[in-house]
Parts: structure tokens; sequence; C-alpha cells
């Protein structure tokens, strides 16, 4: 198994964990001095107190917590939310309250996922023509339900 780096920046900050032996993402954990108070349709954006090296080829994706959005409507503004391999900055996650009650977040709480994978680069170039497919230009529930 790699090993994922991470640097604690500050005092009480917490090592991203698995749940479970099968978990794919790793919890991230807030890191505050004092609780932070997110109101019906606010967002605030929530440091965990730490930074990662990511091998080359890799990005961490940040996704919700699927408790969180079930039992309070807490989700993430930008989901999910990219870390890119040679970024060495602080994880932060903007959290958004789309509940009907004021959420509280506290120093330690399980906030978001992170989900390592590995990644492709592609160059892109202009051309005249696409390959054909049955879906063709079908967008938006072209599929069905």
């Amino acid at each position: 198994m790699k090993r994922l780096k991470v640097k604690r920046l500050r005092e009480g900050a917490k090592l991203p964990t698995y749940a479970t032996e099968g978990s794919v993402g790793l919890d991230l954990y807030a890191c505050l001095e004092k609780e932070v108070l997110i109101k019906p349709m606010e967002w605030k954006l929530i440091p965990t107190g730490i930074a990662i090296e990511l091998p080359k080829g890799y990005e961490a994706q940040i996704r919700p917590r699927s408790g969180l959005a079930l039992k309070y409507g807490i989700t993430l503004l930008n989901s999910p939310g990219t870390v890119d391999w040679d970024y060495r900055g602080e994880i932060k996650v903007i959290l958004m309250n789309l509940g009907k009650e004021p959420f509280k977040v506290k120093n330690g709480d399980r906030i978001a996922q992170m989900v390592i994978v590995r990644v492709e680069r592609l160059e892109p170039t202009f051309t005249e023509e696409l390959s054909f497919t049955r879906r063709g230009e079908g967008g938006f529930g072209s599929t069905g339900l």
C-alpha cells in the first residue's frame, strides 16, 4: 500500500482515517479553535489543520459525508472538490447547510471524506469530427430516469 504524507499544521489536527476496512474515503476532521455555526442556506470554510503530499499523477477528491447530508442537510459547496498533486497548502472544506436548522461544527467533527484517485493528463487538440456513438449529443435526461 502506498503512503500518503500528511503534515500537521496545527496542534490538535487529526490524521485522516478510514472508518472501516472497506471504506474508500478517508474521513477528514475539523480543526477549530471554537465552534462554527452554519445557518440554513449559509456556507463556511472549515479548516482541517493538515496538508498532504500526493504522489504525482494522483488527486484527492473531497466529498460530502452521506450521514451529514441525510440527517442535517450538510453538503459541500463545490463537490467534489479537487486537491491537485502539487498543492501543499491546508486542506479546507466548504460546508453548506441546506437544512432547516442551524448546524454546529465542533473541533474534531468528521466533516467530509477524501478519496484518492489516479488521474491521466491528456493533451487537448481541436478536431473537425468526433467519433459516432449511439447517444450522440443527447444531454441532460436523454437516457431516461
